[in-house]
Formats: C-alpha cells, sequence, structure tokens
C-alpha cells in the first residue's frame, strides 16, 4: 500500500490528523530529503523508518517498489506541500499502479490551492505550469501559450529568478499585466505583492535580498463593462 501524504509548506500546525495517524502506522516513509522530514516527524513525536526517494534514480525508483511489492505499508512525502505536484512522486505512483498496488492520495497543504484561495481572482478554471525551464525562450513560450487559453496562469518561482521572470511577463505579456505574488505562505512572514508585472519587477529589484519561494499568479487586465448581448437572457437557453 502507498500512501501519498501531504505535509505542511510552513506551519506545522496545518498537517491533517488523517497525515499524522498515516505516517505513525505506516512501516516506512519515503522522503525527498531525510534530515528534513525528520524535523516534521520528531516535532509530533513520531519514530519510522525513513529512506529517500530520488525521482531520477532508477534504482531508489526500484528500491521503494521493491519495499511496496514486498507487502509494506509506505506513506509517500516531499519536504513541504503535496508530492507529485512540483515535487517527486510521480514516477514510484506510475510504477505502484502498473504493478496492482493499491495507491491512496490524502488531501492536504498545496501551495497553488492556498495562494489561488486568497488571490481572489477565480472560483474556476486556471492553468498551472509549476516551475517553468531556465531557458527564457521556452518558458516565455509555454506562459504566452497558457495565457492564451484565457485563464489565470499559476507559476512557482525562487527568489533567484523572480525579477527575472517578472520582467520576461512584462516583456512577453505586456508591462501592465496584473501579476499577485504570494511568498512564504503559511509562515509568520507571509507577504501578499499586487501590482503589475512591471511596477513588482521594479519593486522586488529595489531589495537587498528576497528570500522565500513565490507563487506567481498571472492575471488578465479588467475588461470594460458592457451590456449583456442577450438582453439579460440566459446564453445557454
Amino acid at each position: 500500500m502507498l500512501y501519498i501524504v501531504p505535509t505542511p509548506i510552513g506551519n506545522l500546525q496545518d498537517i491533517t490528523l488523517r497525515a499524522l495517524e498515516t505516517l505513525k502506522t505506516a512501516d516506512a516513509v519515503l522522503c525527498e530529503d531525510t534530515r528534513r522530514t525528520q524535523i516534521l516527524l520528531s516535532h509530533f513525536g513520531i519514530s519510522k523508518p525513513t529512506y529517500r526517494y530520488n525521482e531520477n534514480d532508477e534504482r531508489s525508483v526500484a528500491r521503494c517498489l521493491d519495499a511496496l511489492k514486498s507487502g509494506k505499508t509506505c506513506a509517500l512525502v516531499s519536504d513541504c506541500g503535496t508530492p507529485c505536484i512540483s515535487d517527486p512522486g510521480w514516477k514510484l505512483v506510475k510504477e505502484a499502479v502498473a504493478a496492482g498496488i493499491k495507491v491512496s492520495s490524502l488531501p492536504g497543504p498545496s501551495a497553488v490551492a492556498c495562494a489561488l484561495a486568497g488571490a481572489g481572482i477565480t472560483g474556476g478554471a486556471f492553468t498551472f505550469l509549476g516551475f517553468l525551464p531556465r531557458k527564457p525562450g521556452k518558458a516565455a513560450r509555454m506562459i504566452a501559450s497558457a495565457y492564451g487559453l484565457d485563464v489565470p496562469v499559476v507559476l512557482y518561482e525562487s527568489p533567484y529568478r523572480v525579477v527575472k521572470m517578472l520582467e520576461l511577463i512584462a516583456k512577453n505579456l505586456g508591462s501592465d499585466t496584473p501579476v499577485i505574488l504570494a511568498r512564504e505562505l503559511s509562515k509568520v512572514y507571509e507577504e501578499w505583492l499586487r501590482g503589475t508585472a512591471k511596477s513588482l519587477a521594479d519593486e522586488l529589484s529595489k531589495k537587498n535580498k528576497v528570500q522565500g519561494e513565490f507563487v506567481m499568479i498571472i492575471d488578465r487586465p479588467a475588461a470594460p463593462e458592457r451590456e449583456d448581448e442577450n438582453d439579460g437572457q440566459d446564453a445557454y437557453f
């Protein structure tokens, strides 16, 4: 049995009761970084064997799969948030499903969901790109393609590249493109920045040091209000 267990993105109190129970009863915990996971387990008084899961090492994936095939119950965690969502885990899940091993995905903390809920810009569709490629040209093409779908675009960005990403957005989508930045979500220094791609790039470039990973939400300029063409009638009927 393989459990996918989300862990807090910042505030340790955000872990769910079900996640704690799963970690307590699992035979082993498969981790992105055993040191970080040990801190989490120790905080909640949980003592379990931890093994590093390396998505880029076929032998690591195979070892974890062998443990599952032997009948062990394993909990898969990443450093924070939900595994497999811009974090390691999907290869093991894919192999486990193919091998007929039961997989259960627990609900829990996710930075993209947390940021969208607090942004106040959509209750419906959005496009999530995760971490973009480092090559500016490829990143620009992906953003332009996603932006063309007419829904908010969400991505993750590091403090070292956030200004360059904002400049890339301003250059390719327009300097007045609305952007919301959510930094250090659920932590003491949680911060929300709202403005245009250009204004936020200018603001952050003035700081001596930018810290914390960002959730970046690219919105669209407000459309001018107009009279309903159907004279108030529902267009679907």
